[in-house]
């Protein structure tokens, strides 16, 4: 009998296991949809056409998830808590972003022990964006 070696398996990746750049891209969609009608989160972004944060957050989530390089070749180390400084991020935001991320999340319907992976991504990338107090 012949042994495989260990390292000679190749290793699917979160990215390519949920279904590639076509998942990441209606995730990101579905949640810009959200946003551009959301009060509180939409003047966070002042391009007029919400775009290019989509693109960014769709290479960006694309690369985290095994996917494509693409973000870092274009924009570097994500560095984002600095990204996201200029903005007010508290936690009426960070709940609103969540609110739009779930739906998105919802609507790929992933298998459960995927979507339990990218939600527990998803809810300690906005706890680790608030950068501010509630105002009383």
């Amino acid at each position: 009998m012949t042994e495989i070696r260990r390292d000679t398996l190749e290793q699917q990746t979160f990215f390519d296991a949920v279904g590639g750049e076509e998942t990441f891209r209606r995730l990101v969609h579905r949640f810009y949809q959200g946003v551009s009608e959301d009060p509180l989160l939409r003047p966070m972004y002042p391009e007029e056409d919400l775009g290019p944060a989509e693109e960014r957050l769709a290479l960006f989530l694309m690369q985290y998830w095994g996917g494509p390089r693409t973000y870092g070749e274009l924009r570097g180390h994500p560095r984002l808590r600095m990204r996201h400084a200029p903005f007010r991020v508290d936690r009426a935001a960070h709940d609103a972003w969540l609110r739009h991320m779930r739906t998105a999340v919802d609507e790929l319907g992933l298998e459960e022990r995927y979507e339990r992976q990218l939600w527990d991504y998803m809810l300690h990338a906005a706890n680790f964006m608030i950068n501010a107090e509630d105002e009383q």
